[in-house]
């Protein structure tokens, strides 16, 4: 059983790394510090690396045997995947979500993780290392915002609006080409979108009710589970675009979450309709 004190245990560790490793290096990346990964939106920094080998050394130490798959791990090598879906316990971890915003000095970014117990997501950190405060969830426990001082507070996502006034955040960067120009033609029917870059920030953005809805074409574990659990520890609804519940190993079956069930299948039709 993966209980409160053992999140609280993954929070911890995610704010040492932030302040040992993310911190000290932001606006302040020497030359060749960051790289190009797949192309020049793709990029990783030594902040990355350093804090995601920070943190796979702390989860292993607390939680021996567990699986850990970090973002710029997988990067290297993509078949660390196979076994997160069949582990007893696996942490996968974004260590700089944002790394764009990051490399160029954006304090828009998040350190991350969530927890899997053969395949389920049952629980997440989502760090802000300049807000030092963490949006924890767990599955059936809800989902809150703890600060620095401990002092928590619960969220619960935005009440329901019709599709015309939801303000929320569209990424449609990795749909199909035919699917991409639909849902770009179609965003003119909410009332807003943003793209922050980070979906960390996005999803904690969601979870506290400052927006309505978040649309997502390509869900990497790393960027999507844990968001996706504290969504719904925050009382929200999302599923894949078929309408399909949401799974960790499903990276291109996009994801929609919205307020409740009607919201999403409303916005559904409204964008890829």
């Amino acid at each position: 059983m993966f209980t409160r004190a053992k999140l609280l245990t993954l929070a911890d560790i995610l704010a040492e790394a932030s302040r040992i490793e993310i911190m000290p290096r932001f606006r302040q990346l020497g030359e060749g510090a960051i790289r190009a990964k797949t192309g020049p939106l793709d990029l990783v920094t030594d902040a990355d690396e350093a804090a995601e080998r920070l943190i796979t050394a702390r989860l292993q130490a607390a939680f021996p045997g567990c699986l850990v798959i970090g973002e710029e791990a997988a990067s290297a090598d993509f078949s660390i995947l196979d076994g997160m879906m069949q582990a007893d316990l696996a942490f996968v971890v974004d260590p700089v979500d944002g790394t764009s915003n990051f490399a160029n000095g954006m304090n828009l970014f998040a350190c991350m993780a969530a927890v899997l117990v053969r395949g389920e997501v049952l629980g997440s950190a989502i760090f802000d290392p300049v807000g030092r405060d963490c949006a924890l969830a767990l599955r059936g426990e809800g989902a809150w915002m703890q600060a620095e001082s401990g002092i928590t507070r619960d969220l619960q996502v935005a009440a329901a609006v019709p599709v015309a006034k939801m303000n929320g955040g569209a990424s449609w960067r990795f749909l199909p080409g035919d699917q991409a120009a639909r849902v770009a033609k179609n965003l003119p029917k909410v009332a807003a979108s943003f793209v922050y870059r980070c979906a960390g920030q996005e999803y904690r953005l969601l979870a506290q009710g400052g927006c309505h809805y978040l649309f997502y074409g390509r869900l990497y574990p790393w960027d999507h589970a844990p968001g996706w659990i504290l969504h719904q520890e925050a009382g929200g609804y999302s599923a894949h675009h078929d309408g399909s519940a949401y799974r960790a190993d499903n990276i291109h079956g996009g994801l929609i979450c919205a307020p409740d069930e009607a919201s999403f299948v409303a916005l559904r039709e409204a964008l890829l309709g």
